[in-house]
């Protein structure tokens, strides 16, 4: 067995310059000023623009941190070679969609770039290297992609040590998570010396500026499998209250009031209980499937329903927002112009991965509706992107939200942004055809109001309004 001594990190690389990599080696830039932090990326597009002042990603916060480090300590390149060979330390944040094609398909993450990653930084080391796992990974990866660094590394006597350091961060809060973190947890192999020292070093790291007591060790299987659990925990947390808000709306009870009151609770806690359209982002619909894939490889198939049910939920929630649309407004919308305000997955991100939107637009244009959408931070070519061709046939885009409005049947919030509080309704009434439908997909709005002006209001998991009952034949 190999001993040896905590290395000394001075200067790190990052494979990926995405939501994970970029935020987070900016806040060890800033942090650690004595560290030399390089980002790289194949794409020179991506790289040009976080060496611009139009950052790739929107994120609070972000650009302040990035401009007082970038050209100092921090580095965004295209060289992945020349940053490899320097590094001591290398994090590994490239994407791990899910599986589109083969064994696994649908649920298994693919690892396509990751294994990419793991080849360059074997055929390109020269020196002995720290390689951590950022990208959300099943468990065990660390396995296949040692035996990958190993088989391919033509350098004699070149040693890797891996570490899964899994993200928690939440989109458009990612800064703040990042400087006051909840924990930040390195899992490695801690049962001999040379893990125990390639932890240590990365412990150093974090130490900078994150109290020791947030910074948990684990072994590489827990570190790899914590971070799957605990979106998928968080998710089906999203999926209970929104089981219960379709019950809230059968019996008249109010879905805020029910999930004010348990999370009143200590046991509970507030957090993850706003009844809502649906979850989205990148993670947990990806991982919670990845969890119930690697269920089924073991034979867990009991434990492997449990967790497709959540996404099933979420399914469900969102077919059923749209049935409520098309039901309300007399079981036709067709050539109805239906304003989309938001189309991020949440407030303060420009992501529309997994976008709960997505699914509603397609139901709704499926039915015959024309789609007017704004959103304050998603671009023309990103929904185009999400949505395809056939789809934008029946969608405009609009810059302002009045333009949006305008002539508009029914309104359906997709996004809790906070300016969507601050408009003003009684004039977006009076351009509306009557009547005029507000259909509240994450609760963020004064329905009383509302309903006071004159619109026919649907908040999810609230008592139902009587003219949609009524339309309904409730």
């Amino acid at each position: 067995k190999k001993t040896k001594e905590m290395v000394k990190i001075t200067k790190i690389c990052c494979i990926g310059a995405g939501y994970v990599g970029g935020p987070t080696m900016a806040m060890i830039a800033l942090k650690c000023p004595h560290i030399e932090v390089t980002v790289v990326d194949l794409n020179q597009q991506r790289i040009d623009a976080w060496n611009s002042d139009n950052l790739p990603i929107y994120e609070p916060g972000l650009d302040e941190v990035v401009k007082a480090c970038r050209g100092k300590n921090l580095f965004f390149s295209t060289d992945c070679e020349a940053a490899i060979r320097a590094a001591q330390c290398i994090f590994v944040s490239v994407n791990t969609p899910t599986k589109k094609t083969g064994l696994g398909k649908g649920k298994a993450a693919d690892l396509t770039y990751w294994e990419s990653a793991a080849r360059n930084i074997a055929a390109w080391s020269t020196s002995d290297k720290i390689i951590v796992e950022k990208s959300t990974v099943p468990v065990r990866t660390a396995e296949a992609i040692e035996k990958v660094l190993l088989r391919n590394c033509p350098q004699e006597g070149v040693h890797f040590d891996i570490l899964s350091n899994p993200e928690f961060l939440a989109e458009g809060t990612a800064i703040d998570d990042l400087t006051m973190p909840d924990r930040v947890l390195i899992g490695g192999k801690i049962e001999n010396d040379r893990g125990t020292a390639a932890c240590a070093a990365l412990c150093e790291v974090y130490a900078n500026w994150v109290p020791k007591e947030r910074i948990l060790t684990a072994n590489l299987w827990s570190a790899e499998l914590s971070k799957l659990t605990a979106n998928a925990m968080l998710a089906q947390r999203i999926s209970s209250i929104n089981a219960i808000s379709a019950l809230c709306e059968c019996t008249g009870a109010d879905v805020s009031q029910v999930s004010f009151a348990i999370g009143k609770d200590s046991r509970i806690g507030p957090k993850f209980l706003n009844a809502s359209v649906g979850f989205g982002g990148s993670c947990f619909q990806k991982d919670i499937l990845n969890l119930a894939y690697i269920c089924e490889c073991h034979g867990l198939q009991e434990v492997a329903d449990y967790w497709y049910s959540v996404v099933g939920m979420n399914d469900y929630q969102k077919t059923r927002f749209v049935r409520r649309v098309v039901s309300a407004m007399f079981n036709t919308i067709r050539n109805k112009k239906i304003a989309m305000l938001g189309f991020a997955f949440k407030k303060d991100t420009g992501d529309t991965r997994e976008t709960p939107a997505i699914d509603v637009a397609h139901g709704m244009i499926e039915d015959g509706a024309k789609i007017a959408l704004f959103d304050p931070q998603v671009p023309e070519e990103q929904v185009r992107m999400d949505m395809g061709e056939e789809a934008m046939k029946s969608i405009t885009c609009y810059s302002k939200p009045t333009e949006a409005l305008k002539d508009a049947h029914a309104v359906t919030i997709m996004t809790e942004w906070d300016e969507f509080k601050t408009y003003d309704w009684r004039a977006i009434y009076e351009v509306m055809h009557k009547p005029a439908f507000v259909f509240d997909g994450r609760n963020i709005l004064d329905h009383a109001h509302l309903s006071e002006i004159g619109f026919i209001v649907y908040a999810l998991g609230k008592p139902i309004d009587p003219f949609l009952k009524s339309a309904e034949g409730a």
